[in-house]
């Protein structure tokens, strides 16, 4: 087994130095970077896929809790088999995890306490209680060499190809349910007391969406470790939610995004030296979250400030043109000119405005005089009556 982690930390320095250019060939000769790539590629859709329904069920602590409480589940499973075995230990986190997300359903369910709370409670207690349990065991003789550390923070390097295939499998069957369940999973998210009046087993399914999670987030550990695990699995859901209102979009816009952020972490974390990749990966995740807050057409914060400005541009040419509306409409004539000297008693004019209104068809302006267009009478009469309307009310 000493054998085998020096392999391991061999490998990791040859791909220390690797050109990022290189990656992609490399991806298909290397069988290391190979399993690593496809085995963080699949962690990350799935992640992503199951993270969009924690998210919309305002569960976002859920995968943090899960994550930590299944510590002293590895810890626990150590110390009973006394084996290194990723596939043992990964048992006794999915057990453990499974306990701590029931204990967190069962306490919302049977007290008065929230979500939020009951997340809370989980997280801190099965979490020091592993990290006891971790205390006691890195004091047995040997104890330093379990490698139980690297569950912490992850370590991709030591993924094989059967992790990799058991991923993919569970990502399979995940697929499938998601499939069959559609329309349940959609009506429990967004109206679970009309889900059950509908004869629907909401329990069961709660406890299937739940036990996927578990699942994803126990086959992460190895890769992206507790500390960071909700990160992988909250991100990229948080980045799609930005771009989308439909459930179908925003949970493939998820996988996509989870997929991306372990390729790429995977290949930034290969080509430059000391960088892990489990945090890689989150923080790629993170950016994806970022560039979604910032640059999404219809939630983004540019969008929006942008569209702020150009309400505030046609509130004003609106005033200006209901200004000039009052002055036409006590004319017989609507297309009657007048001065542009007028309009100085307005404190909203502005030449760019007149430009703008000239543009639009509003108005017509000739030499040092104004005068209301047809389309511009109508659509300043439609606005003040529509004023007017709105002050009765």
């Amino acid at each position: 087994m000493c054998g085998y982690f020096r392999e391991i930390t061999s490998i990791n320095l040859k791909f220390k130095h690797i050109d990022i250019l290189k990656y992609i060939e490399l991806v298909f000769t290397d069988y290391t970077l190979r399993t690593i790539t496809l085995g963080t590629a699949i962690l990350g859709a799935i992640c992503g896929m199951l993270g969009s329904f924690a998210v919309l069920k305002k569960q976002s602590l859920l995968g943090d809790a899960i994550s930590h409480a299944a510590l002293p589940g590895i810890a626990i499973a150590f110390l009973i088999t006394g084996t290194k075995d990723s596939n043992v230990l990964l048992i006794g986190a999915l057990v453990s995890g499974l306990i701590g997300a029931f204990w967190i359903r069962g306490i919302t369910r049977n007290t008065h306490l929230k979500s939020d709370t009951a997340l809370g409670l989980i997280l801190s207690t099965f979490f020091g209680f592993g990290m006891l349990l971790l205390t006691y065991i890195q004091k047995l003789p040997d104890a330093n060499q379990s490698g139980l550390d690297k569950f912490l923070f992850g370590q991709a390097a030591t993924l094989l190809v059967s992790d990799v295939w058991f991923m993919a499998i569970i990502t399979f069957v995940c697929i499938i349910v998601l499939l069959l369940f559609w329309k349940e999973f959609k009506l429990l998210l967004f109206d679970p007391d009309f889900t059950k009046t509908l004869g629907f087993n909401t329990k069961f399914l709660d406890i299937l969406i739940t036990s996927f999670i578990v699942l994803a987030i126990v086959m992460g550990l190895q890769t992206v470790g507790v500390v960071l695990m909700s990160a992988l699995l909250l991100a990229p859901a948080a980045a799609a939610r930005q771009w989308t209102n439909s459930l179908r979009v925003m949970v493939m816009l998820a996988a996509m995004f989870g997929s991306l952020s372990g390729v790429l972490g995977t290949a930034i974390s290969s080509s430059q030296a000391n960088l892990s990749t489990g945090p890689v990966i989150v923080l790629i995740a993170g950016v994806f979250v970022l560039i979604s807050f910032i640059f999404s057409p219809s939630r983004g914060l540019l969008f929006k400030q942008l569209r702020l400005i150009q309400n505030r541009k046609d509130l004003e040419l609106h005033k200006t043109l209901t200004f000039m509306y009052d002055i036409a409409k006590n004319h017989h004539n609507k297309s009657h000119p007048h001065t542009i000297k007028i309009l100085n008693n307005f404190q909203g004019f502005t030449k760019k405005t007149l430009q703008q209104l000239e543009h639009k068809n509003y108005i017509t302006v000739e030499g040092q005089q104004w005068a209301m267009t047809e389309k511009g009478y109508e659509f300043a009469e439609n606005m003040y009556n529509q004023q007017m309307v709105e002050t009765h009310e």
